[in-house]
């Protein structure tokens, strides 16, 4: 139960500052997505964010900063194993199948509801 408690809390945080950067700031929801992947990255590429793994689990591993931590490391991971090259590939390959997953759910999404302008 402690598990769900933890999860709930990290993500919900996560949640209320992004909340708190829409309301309270000009940034616009693009650039603060692009923020959280990007605070992700940084996170995971000093060693900070596999800790927050560890304590909040899917808290930390869902969000935007999960998705960059998992850069961060497909990356750190391909450097390793292929040197130079991976810089270019290792992020890629390691988040290919959530890349997918978005195209196919934007793709299914496309089909099954009509687009129509604001009015």
């Amino acid at each position: 139960m402690m598990d769900y408690l933890k999860a709930f809390a990290v993500g919900g945080l996560l949640c209320l500052i992004g909340q708190l950067l829409i309301d309270k700031t000009k940034l616009t929801p693009a650039r603060i997505l692009v923020g959280y992947v990007v605070t992700g990255v940084i996170l995971g590429g000093i060693g900070i964010y596999p800790a927050l793994l560890e304590f909040a689990g899917a808290g930390a591993s869902v969000p935007l900063t999960g998705f960059g931590n998992t850069l961060a490391k497909g990356v750190r991971n391909a450097v390793d194993e292929q040197g130079f090259l991976g810089i270019f590939t290792g992020g890629l390959k390691s988040t290919a199948g959530g890349i997918t997953a978005a195209v196919f759910a934007g793709l299914l999404a496309g089909f099954l509801f009509k687009a129509r302008d604001k009015s």
